[in-house]
């Protein structure tokens, strides 16, 4: 059984209209939604061994405040190709992970993460800004994933609902 975290990068800036996308940093909301998750991340037990990242700025920014409050000690991989990609690209990632690696988590872009969330658990649900969707994906090695996978939607949790 692998464990796959998928997290929406927190909420960006489009004060500075000359910024490109890639450009863009956290906003205000951001910078105080993406370490509640990490914290969330250790209070739940899930911190990942390994973290994907899209290098747009926003999501590095968001990488950074979850490995920071969720005591992380794995390995980060800030990946071009997760740059608002496709379902497909984040599949692709996970599978060359290498075996060992139980618990994953990717960090990136919609549309893309609210396509892979239904692809790989029939379920669909709304990824706002830093949520965090916890998959149980039943496989031992990454290469047998495949997109009719059915994983397991264990837990969704949005930074909104968690303020309430």
């Amino acid at each position: 059984m692998k464990t796959v975290l998928l997290m929406r990068h927190a909420k960006s800036s489009w004060k500075d209209e000359k910024l490109k996308d890639r450009d863009r940093p956290l906003n205000k909301r951001g910078h105080r939604n993406a370490p509640q998750m990490g914290e969330l991340l250790l209070e739940k037990e899930l911190v990942p061994q390994v973290i994907l990242s899209s290098t747009a700025v926003r999501a590095r920014q968001t990488a950074e405040a979850v490995i920071e409050k969720s005591a992380f000690q794995g390995d980060i991989r800030y990946e071009d190709s997760l740059y608002m990609a496709e379902a497909d690209e984040y599949l692709k990632a996970l599978y060359k992970l290498p075996d060992e690696i139980e618990r994953v988590m990717i960090i990136g872009h919609n549309p893309g993460l609210e396509s892979l969330l239904p692809l790989m658990t029939g379920q669909i649900e709304a990824l706002p800004t830093a949520a965090i969707a916890y998959l149980s994906v039943p496989i031992k090695q990454w290469k047998e994933l495949k997109k009719d996978h059915k994983a397991e939607l264990v837990a969704l949790w949005r930074p909104k609902e968690l303020e309430e």
